[in-house]
């Protein structure tokens, strides 16, 4: 039986349109401090939810949860930059952009998954520039969908894809160079992901929401991720 949800959230009013939007959720403001946010197919989130809340015992930064309610999430709202955005503007450069994914992953793995099976860690399947909010408190990674349990191995490899394909797709040129350059920087200072790199890229071509001609680029981006994993 599944846990029993939350109390039903905030009801937003009629017509309310999001703030923001990412290809499967919207987001809209609730106050000053909340936000909800809603995927479109009606997706639960009690899941990932939970991982949010495991992640937050262990002093992870991210956004505090209020309340779920089916394929809604009332969160904090948090005030800051993407790493994407703070890259493009020079607030960040590729170094410093690739450290701290690789730290933000390095303490992450540190978390035990709450299953406590051995040699499981709490994954986050996306984390890359644009889940990544910079606050006056410093970083806070958001959007946990794909949270689940596996192997360190897997998260940095699956980053290492996301960064590769930005780095090769010409519909992102603003942030190409910039992700090339800190792709080696942020394998240079994580665990080898070639033991996870197969099941990343597998686990990126059954995306949804990937479209065919970014499907088409993940061989290329294996081989610019092996030509940057130190030997």
């Amino acid at each position: 039986m599944p846990p029993t949800p939350d109390p039903a959230g905030l009801r937003l009013p009629e017509g309310a349109e999001p703030f923001a939007s990412g290809r499967d959720a919207d987001v809209y403001a609730v106050d000053d401090q909340w936000v909800l946010r809603r995927y479109r197919n009606g997706h639960p989130v009690w899941d990932e939810a939970e991982y949010m809340r495991w992640v937050a015992k262990y002093d992870y930064p991210v956004p505090a949860v209020r309340q779920v309610d089916g394929p809604d999430m009332v969160i904090e709202r948090l005030t800051g930059s993407t790493v994407a955005e703070a890259g493009i503007a020079g607030d960040l450069s590729p170094a410093e952009l690739g450290l701290m994914h690789a730290d933000l992953h390095r303490r992450l793995h540190a978390i035990p998954a709450p299953s406590g099976t051995p040699g499981q860690v709490v994954v986050h399947g996306d984390l890359h520039p644009e889940n990544v909010i910079l606050t006056a408190s410093g970083p806070v990674v958001i959007d946990w969908r794909n949270a689940t349990e596996g192997t360190a191995e897997f998260d940095i490899a699956m980053t290492a894809v996301i960064f590769a394909q930005v780095a090769l797709d010409p519909a992102f040129a603003s942030l190409s160079g910039l992700l090339r350059e800190s792709l080696s920087t942020y394998l240079a200072n994580s665990i080898d992901p070639t033991p996870g790199l197969a099941a990343a890229l597998a686990a990126r071509a059954g995306n949804p929401t990937l479209t065919p001609a970014e499907n088409a680029l993940l061989p290329a981006q294996a081989d610019l991720i092996r030509t940057h994993v130190p030997h």
